[in-house]
């Protein structure tokens, strides 16, 4: 629950709370935070109860954090037999190098023989110099 607040953080907090409530009121206002926090947790543990018990016998596996959406497609990745197959036979870094060579002019190493008709992956030659256009600082 705390895990981003630091050392120094916590040492702050810990003597706001000393100068806002005092050190003879300060124990009791940290039973009853942690009185609520508690009160809370078992709220929250009741209602997932009886959410799974509504759903029914289908889902007593049902975890809650499955509906973060990066928990569910980790999951989905990781556990679904079809998505492995296809993750085994097509190799993406390859795939991205090739077309970044292509992108950046240079030759693929399983590049297939010449094709018919212009590569459109390869960069046009740069235009002479005459044949820029001027720029134009008051068109932009």
């Amino acid at each position: 629950m705390f895990n981003d607040i630091g050392g120094l953080e916590l040492v702050t907090i810990v003597v706001l709370a000393i100068l806002i409530f005092g050190p003879d009121k300060l124990p009791k206002v940290i039973q009853d935070v942690t009185g609520f926090i508690r009160k809370i947790r078992a709220f929250s543990d009741s209602a997932k109860e009886d959410i799974r018990s509504e759903l029914g016998p289908d889902f007593k596996d049902f975890e809650f954090e499955d509906l973060n959406p990066k928990t569910y497609i980790r999951k989905q990745l990781t556990e679904n037999e079809d998505l492995k197959e296809i993750r085994t036979s097509f190799d993406l870094r390859k795939e991205l190098g090739d077309v970044t060579d292509a992108v950046n002019g240079k030759e693929a190493e399983t590049a297939p023989a010449a094709t018919a008709g212009p590569d459109l992956l390869k960069k046009p030659a740069a235009p002479a110099v005459e044949q820029r256009a001027r720029f134009d600082a008051d068109a932009t």
